[in-house]
């Protein structure tokens, strides 16, 4: 490895399993010291366990790096202040908020219970804010003191929330707001020395190898070519120093394929005549114009909605 982080100080929620755990391995074999932040709860957000973090943890340390284990609800106001109070405390600075954590609770939208779409919107959207809040404050403070800033928050949307999937309305609802919220954080704080990036993997997890059949029925081959450490490589890159011109990207990492995905755009324009009556023909002309809706993978599928 070549140290890309050498020195930095990193915090990744939901680090115990799946993605969050290859950022943290990834992040801490380029140099970082890493706060390996997760509930340790089930893949539908039941139930807490600190063992995944501390294995995390056990892993660093056998490979000479530094890593303590925190289990705090990163949906809980306090316990996410308490979070980026513990990082600065025992590794005297934070430079990179992973934001990763998130759960599933999928449903049809007219099956869906409140529960269902509280419980999914609080992990992955407030359980985003909460954390962030806290860093940028604690960032806002150091460079209000005069000292330098050179931070990141990379946040985690997914192809669900920017091209929509069937079935996930809370899910998919969370992390289209995800990247909205990137987008306004890169706005917020680039003056502070901060930036703001977004991450939409397709990775083989716990979360979504159930839906590809179990992770029995899934081959070497694809678990290869669709594991988390390609998403892993992109967010060690963005946590480093070399990505500081770098912000309010949302990037589509599908195994060795990365992507920029583009956010919304003024597409076709036309002139609202003022009357209903009078509105189809104008709308028409406009949708003749536009592009078609993407399909899963973001390409344009005119079919998909029709």
């Amino acid at each position: 490895m070549t140290g890309l982080c050498e020195g930095r100080v990193a915090i990744v929620t939901g680090g115990g399993r799946g993605i969050g755990r290859e950022h943290a391995l990834m992040l801490a074999s380029e140099g970082a010291s890493v706060v390996v932040n997760d509930l340790g709860g089930a893949p539908d957000g039941e139930g807490s366990d600190l063992t995944p973090a501390q294995e995390v943890v056990a892993e660093i340390e056998a490979a000479g790096g530094h890593a303590i284990a925190n289990g705090a609800d990163i949906t809980d106001f306090a316990q996410a202040e308490a979070l980026i109070a513990e990082a600065v405390e025992v590794f005297g600075r934070l430079d990179v908020l992973v934001n990763n954590a998130g759960i599933l609770r999928d449903r049809m939208v007219f099956s869906m219970s409140e529960a269902e779409w509280d419980a999914v919107v609080a992990v992955h959207l407030k359980g985003h804010f909460c954390p962030t809040r806290h860093a940028a404050a604690y960032w806002r403070a150091q460079s209000k003191a005069g000292e330098p800033v050179d931070a990141r928050i990379i946040n985690t949307t997914s192809p669900s929330g920017l091209y929509g999937n069937i079935g996930q309305a809370n899910y998919g609802a969370a992390k289209a707001a995800i990247a909205g919220f990137t987008t306004v954080c890169a706005l917020e704080l680039g003056r502070l020395g901060v930036t703001a990036n977004c991450l939409a993997p397709t990775a083989i997890t716990r979360l979504v190898a159930p839906l590809m059949g179990g992770e029995e029925n899934i081959s070497d081959e694809v678990k290869q070519s669709l594991s988390p450490r390609w998403v892993a490589t992109v967010g060690t890159w963005l946590a480093s120093t070399e990505s500081a011109s770098v912000t309010g990207r949302v990037f589509d990492v599908r195994g060795d394929r990365l992507i920029i995905a583009e956010g919304w755009h003024a597409g076709p324009q036309g002139t609202n005549p003022g009357e209903p009556d009078r509105l189809g023909p104008v709308i028409e002309g406009l949708l003749s114009q536009a592009r078609p809706h993407a399909d899963l993978d973001g390409n344009d599928d005119p079919t998909r909605l029709t």
